[in-house]
């Protein structure tokens, strides 16, 4: 929960058609100097977060936002303070962008954000911008090539994240990262990370038993997920410092039978209280992924969805 005394602060993650975002870099006589950011600033005693960001942005950048969304909340907790980051998305602005403090300015692909120095309060946020809303867990298949046929189809089908699950995935997993990389998704290996990381995988998805044993966030790997199904796990996800999070069984799944679904009120309170991207999983496939965004999920993950 957040508090009442928690520091309020809007920022914009402001978009170009073609993908590309506005970042910022704090100057170096500033806290947190030379970190980049998101532009915005903290809100004024009675003011709305609309009005913060219109404020905000023509003082930082020049800007005035004509299209904007309020995206998701972040609260952020350290040693020093609380914060309540309300990120919006801006698509639609008046002017152009410049630094007025003297701060430099660039534009960056999404998924080009996480190679640089954000406060910890803002890696929710790359995290959610370079994630895809598609997950695909692999499944069984007859034969080697019925494998990287099913791995085909999901990609064409615009899945942006594979989770390579099994032995016949590990056998596979050269092959299959290939394919996957020019698709221009991300392949996750779902094992051991000293395994991932000799593979040279974009990341490993731990299960909630290896997440449990965790003491530290996996050395080494661009991107860490764990599959968790309540509060205590995604709590610890989240304090190890992990990328993202499958939050399961929402629905009732065939392959779970006897588990007790969340339900998608509960899935949004328990998305809401932690500080990473959670991905829905059990039950949920494409129909489901618009009502999934409506309850706060970075998207939709399963097997028989796409496999």
């Amino acid at each position: 929960m957040t508090s009442s005394k928690a520091l309020r602060v809007v920022c914009a993650v402001i978009q170009r058609e073609d993908g590309d975002i506005l970042i910022a870099r704090r100057l170096p006589h500033q806290p947190l100097g030379g970190l980049w950011e998101f532009p915005g600033g903290k809100l004024e005693p009675g003011e709305r977060e609309r009005e913060a960001l219109a404020r905000e942005l023509e003082e930082e950048v020049g800007l005035l936002p004509t299209e904007a969304v309020h995206w998701m909340d972040v609260h952020h907790h350290d040693p020093e303070r609380e914060v309540m980051l309300h990120v919006w998305r801006v698509t639609g602005w008046r002017g152009e962008p410049e630094g007025r403090l003297g701060q430099p300015l660039e534009w960056v692909r999404a998924a080009a954000l996480k190679a640089r120095d954000f406060p910890a309060a803002n890696a929710p946020v790359v995290n959610a911008l370079a994630l895809p809303s598609r997950c695909l867990i692999t499944g069984e298949a007859a034969s080697d090539a019925a494998f990287l046929e099913h791995l085909e189809a999901a990609l064409a089908r615009g899945v942006g994240m594979v989770i390579l699950r099994g032995a016949r995935a590990l056998g596979l997993a050269g092959e299959g990262m290939a394919r996957i990389r020019t698709a221009g998704a991300l392949a996750i290996l779902n094992a051991d990370p000293a395994e991932a990381l000799r593979l040279g995988m974009d990341g490993v998805h731990l299960n909630r038993h290896r997440l449990m044993t965790l003491r530290h966030r996996p050395p080494g790997l661009r991107w860490v997920g764990a599959s968790c199904h309540d509060a205590p796990e995604l709590a610890h996800a989240a304090a190890l410092g992990l990328d993202y999070a499958f939050l399961s069984p929402v629905l009732p799944t065939a392959s779970h039978p006897g588990a007790e679904p969340l339900g998608w009120p509960r899935f949004a309170g328990l998305a809401a209280d932690h500080v990473l991207p959670v991905y829905a999983l059990g039950g949920v496939g494409e129909p489901e992924l618009a009502q999934a965004l409506a309850h706060g999920a970075q998207g939709v993950a399963g097997i028989r969805a796409w496999w």
